[in-house]
């Protein structure tokens, strides 16, 4: 029995192993993601180009750019009003107008 085993075991180390590697695999971020969709949008590509940036460079510059600027810039994208928004002053002074325009018509 011990000559099995012995003989057994010879075999297993005997046989070569392969060796296996690992590594990390990185995948693009969703904050990445997104901003890299903004600069494919083509009124954003239009306007890169009359700043003189080619999408391609664009889409280079954003592949560069860290993970916490990446987030940073995502994060600005976030806090930008969207199109329409009225300030408080634009709101003020559409209620006067039109109360202004009112008075008018009132007073005819």
């Amino acid at each position: 029995m011990k000559k099995l085993t012995g003989l057994l075991l010879a075999m297993v180390l005997a046989v070569p192993v392969p060796q296996v590697y690992a590594g990390m695999i990185s995948t693009p971020s969703p904050e990445r993601s997104r901003v890299l969709q903004l600069v494919e949008r083509p009124e954003v590509a239009q306007q890169l180009e009359k700043l003189g940036i080619t999408p391609e460079q664009a889409k280079e510059r954003v592949a560069a750019m860290s993970e916490s600027e990446v987030a940073s810039l995502a994060g600005k994208l976030d806090q930008l009003p969207a199109g329409g928004a009225l300030s408080n002053q634009d709101l003020l002074l559409i209620v006067i107008v039109a109360l202004l325009v009112i008075i008018l018509i009132a007073a005819l």
